[in-house]
């Protein structure tokens, strides 16, 4: 008879040869794919719903704005980003409350491409990480070689961190393969010098049972983290689908032993919308994921009223959006 730790053992290795059949070929990962279970929508909106109502007390109030602080990928996407634009972000990423020097940094900044070494210069020797949206980010329409090129150069001007957006038309035709396979090409383009972070554009992929898909899809390709959304369409970040996402890593873990971050974006303005996040986390897979390495927030204008809310904390009163940067 083989002890438990043997007989466990086994079990893990017939698991991760399980997910490594999967991905052998198309055919493959579709019956995996498809042989997920299927998602009760009621049940999963029900239980987002139910965990929003939870209560907060002053005391883990204030741990909770820092802690969201902390995860907050501070952002500017926008076409008429300029140099000027994203190094005052920057010096906000690492003194959001310059009358406040004990308000935690940002994880990061999140900017194009082309404004990576402008945010890294002003960053340079802090622990704020420079993430930049690569692979024809927000549509994700180019060739291959375009997306790697678009990642290559994004690392080379020194960004910690790349957030990659999967083509959701091949994912839609049902051609989840080709998705796969380019995550993978991304990821080995990343190598040891940048995170991966693979963004589902969950609003168009309308189904709960396709985002599971997509959440697995991204894990088994070696993404760092997954991400709801590009923060460029009607429906991003939802209590709902960052759920459907935490079980999705949880599993991955209890599975492969491998930890898989989550960052919703777009659509988080409030402190109490994260903190509602943050209680999901908590709740869903636990105090190992309440860290801005696991777990962050894409996100402009949250932060604004995370520190107005700090402030009310500390002082009694709020002071008001006029004592804060309008980004």
């Amino acid at each position: 008879m083989p002890t438990t730790d043997t007989a466990h053992g086994n079990d893990a290795a017939t698991r991760l040869k399980e997910l490594a059949d999967a991905t052998a070929s198309d055919s493959a990962l579709r019956r995996f794919l498809h042989g997920l279970p299927g998602v009760d929508a009621v049940g999963l909106e029900a239980r987002a719903a139910s965990l929003g109502t939870r209560s907060i007390k002053t005391t883990a109030k204030a741990y909770a704005i820092d802690l969201a602080i902390s995860m907050i990928d501070l952002t500017t996407l926008e076409g008429a980003d300029t140099p000027g634009k994203v190094r005052a972000l920057a010096a906000k990423a690492v003194h959001p409350d310059p009358t406040d020097r004990t308000t935690p940094r940002t994880a990061a900044v999140c900017v194009y491409p082309d404004m990576v070494a402008t945010a890294k210069a002003v960053l340079a020797g802090t622990d704020v990480k420079v993430a930049s949206v690569a692979t024809a980010f927000p549509a994700g329409r180019a060739a291959l070689p375009v997306k790697l090129a678009d990642t290559r150069d994004a690392i080379e001007a020194g960004a910690d961190e790349i957030d990659m957006v999967i083509d959701r038309g091949a994912f839609l035709a049902g051609r989840y393969m080709d998705v796969l396979e380019e995550i993978r090409a991304v990821k080995a383009e990343c190598g040891d010098k940048a995170r991966l972070k693979v963004i589902f554009e969950t609003g168009e992929l309308s189904t709960y049972d396709n985002i599971r898909r997509a959440s697995w899809i991204g894990m088994l390709a070696g993404a760092d983290f997954i991400k709801t959304s590009t923060g460029k369409v009607a429906v991003n970040a939802t209590p709902a689908n960052t759920l459907l996402m935490l079980e999705a890593v949880r599993d991955f873990r209890a599975l492969t032993g491998v930890q898989v971050g989550v960052k919703p974006a777009g659509g988080i303005r409030t402190t109490k919308d994260a903190i509602k996040f943050l209680v999901l986390v908590n709740e869903t897979v636990g105090e190992e994921w309440l860290d801005n390495h696991w777990f962050r927030f894409g996100a402009s204008s949250l932060l604004n009223d995370l520190l107005m809310q700090r402030q009310k904390l500390s002082t009694g009163r709020y002071s008001g959006p006029d004592y804060v940067t309008v980004d």
